[in-house]
């Protein structure tokens, strides 16, 4: 008889791809393992009329599945990384990372039009506060407006001209087989990823010594190297994924270098700092960097939208 186990997920199509991804990668490698998929449906994914910033919490988009774990209705759950907040409930790990897939932001245009030849006045959908910050520092003279839904549902609205260009990420666009729409890949001097931006994240119990034996065999070192640093730098911001706040680390040889950033709204105060140090130590450089940006201003930003956001709820 196989062994059978079940993986919560997302039901939206990038979700649905994702898991079925690292079902069948799990089934290639341990043949005699069956993954069932258990559908969820977040809060997030109920909440499709408000940007998510407005919205608040931590966790939008993963509670209800980590709810399911817990209840041991599922065995694991896979997240998009930069969905997961850094703080878990007890008993619960998210410690397996595959092999990143591109972590850079999609600019993609109705016209073909890259971002510095869009001409001013023209209205850009992006769902993400980091996004939106970035890019008013970058081009002050774009309308930006808020853009829900899934990434079927944002590259429709853009079709259907209710935009003339959207940021999505490179990655659910690669995963989706829709690489051939994106216009410019926004290198990461340009606009920094979110925190884990490109990479899978793996939730389950920390006491199934069997389930961390088979997520062992797909789990890739290198990623987990960068991905921790970047966790710790957001960690000790206290930040979500509706914040602005950017981070992306890059591992050579033995060697860790990591970009973040704290920035307001307005794209007005956009405090970006650069460290590096041994890979062995991925937490220490990325908590370093966080507590090098709080003290140059960054700790005035957050504080001020948390209050906005405290008020505004």
């Amino acid at each position: 008889m196989p062994e059978k186990f079940v993986l919560a997920t997302r039901k939206s199509l990038l979700a649905l791809t994702q898991s079925e991804w690292v079902k069948s990668e799990i089934e290639k490698r341990w043949p005699g393992v069956e993954i069932e998929l258990l559908k969820v449906v977040t809060r997030g994914d109920k909440i499709l009329d408000v940007p998510l910033a407005k919205v608040g919490g931590k966790g939008l988009f993963v509670k209800e599945i980590e709810d399911s774990l817990l209840r041991g209705d599922a065995d694991l759950a896979v997240h998009s990384l930069k969905d997961c907040p850094t703080e878990l409930p007890e008993g619960l790990e998210v410690s397996v990372f595959p092999v990143r897939e591109d972590p850079r932001d999609a600019f993609i245009s109705r016209d073909g039009k890259g971002l510095d030849q869009l001409p001013g006045g023209a209205k850009v959908g992006t769902s993400s506060l980091r996004r939106l910050s970035q890019l008013r520092k970058i081009r002050p003279d774009l309308v930006i407006e808020s853009l829900r839904g899934n990434l079927d549902t944002r590259l429709r609205k853009l079709d259907e001209g209710l935009y003339d260009a959207i940021i999505l990420a490179s990655a659910g666009l690669n995963r989706l087989g829709l690489g051939h729409r994106i216009t410019q890949h926004l290198d990461t001097e340009t606009m920094l990823p979110a925190i884990g931006q490109g990479c899978l994240g793996i939730e389950f119990r920390s006491d199934d010594v069997r389930m961390r034996e088979i997520l062992a065999s797909i789990h890739h070192e290198e990623t987990a190297i960068c991905v921790r640093a970047e966790r710790a730098f957001l960690l000790r911001l206290e930040g979500g994924c509706q914040v602005p706040i950017g981070a992306h680390a890059v591992l050579s040889g033995d060697h860790l270098t990591i970009q973040g950033l704290v920035a307001d709204e307005e794209g007005q105060q956009v405090i970006r700092r650069q460290r590096s140090g041994p890979s062995d130590q991925p937490e220490q450089l990325g908590t370093a960097l966080a507590d090098e940006i709080l003290g140059a201003g960054g700790r005035e930003i957050l504080e001020k939208v948390y209050n906005e956001r405290e008020n505004a709820g």
